[in-house]
């Protein structure tokens, strides 16, 4: 197992738990404890984790926004096959709105390329489309969160309100069946209703860690998606949450 594969089996143990000891990752991926602890070293310095005494843990609680630079490690062969779907379900000449996040910028790299109006509500999404001539790429005005690099505010939403999309290609925080789609950030939240009521289609797509979670600021009920797309991992119980709703699960 490779440096990248072993660091992502961690931080994907990270989100699960909250904390893992170097035994227990010695054991499950059958290698040195000094291996364990240079990778733990790694991605201590990368702002992923905090070490402790035999082991690590999250650098915050569950109940804040996971920095992207964690969401970007985590969850990636899922991420990458979701986009896969995304460009499948997307026809040529259409116009879309496209989020940012960890999800948002897989799907704009399976969307490079395409003839497409996109709408980019993040400036990560708005670089990896931008670098092909056919696709034309549109961004709202507003104020650039760092670190996420998402466009809020009133600007975006009014640059929202003022067209009308073919279809809205929205990434989530959590979805629980009470509290539905929600984001943990209150002014990206408010984008993503603008970006809804300006689209006659929505598709969510996030991968299967985020059902059953609730994160701060509400979007919508599930009624509000067209369709979701997931992975396979998706549990039975989050399945007969979204039974009147179109799913689509990829390996």
């Amino acid at each position: 197992m490779q440096a990248q594969e072993r660091q992502q089996q961690i931080l994907q143990l990270l989100e699960a738990r909250g904390n893992v000891s170097i035994s227990d990752l010695s054991t499950r991926m059958s290698v040195s404890d000094m291996t364990v602890r240079r990778d733990l070293a790694q991605l201590e310095e990368d702002g992923l984790l905090r070490r402790t005494h035999g082991g690590a843990t999250r650098t915050a609680s569950g109940s804040f926004e996971p920095p992207f630079a964690l969401r970007a490690r985590t969850n990636l062969e899922a991420k990458k096959a979701i986009a896969a779907e995304v460009a499948r379900q997307l026809v040529d000449g259409q116009t879309l709105v496209l989020d940012g996040g960890s999800t948002g910028t897989a799907i704009a790299e399976a969307l490079v390329g395409r003839n497409l109006t996109v709408c980019a509500l993040n400036m990560r999404v708005a670089e990896i489309l931008s670098g092909s001539p056919a696709t034309r790429v549109m961004v709202p005005g507003g104020v650039i969160r760092p670190g996420e690099l998402s466009l809020t505010g009133p600007a975006a939403e009014r640059t929202l309100a003022d067209h009308r999309f073919d279809t809205y290609v929205m990434t989530v925080s959590a979805i629980e069946a009470s509290a539905g789609l929600t984001e943990w950030n209150i002014e990206d939240a408010a984008v993503k209703r603008a970006a809804l009521a300006s689209s006659g289609r929505c598709l969510v797509a996030c991968d299967s860690s985020k059902f059953g979670n609730v994160a701060f600021a509400r979007i919508a009920g599930l009624e509000a998606a067209d369709l979701f797309i997931t992975d396979a991992h998706l549990a039975a119980e989050h399945r007969e949450m979204l039974a009147a709703a179109a799913v689509v699960t990829i390996a």
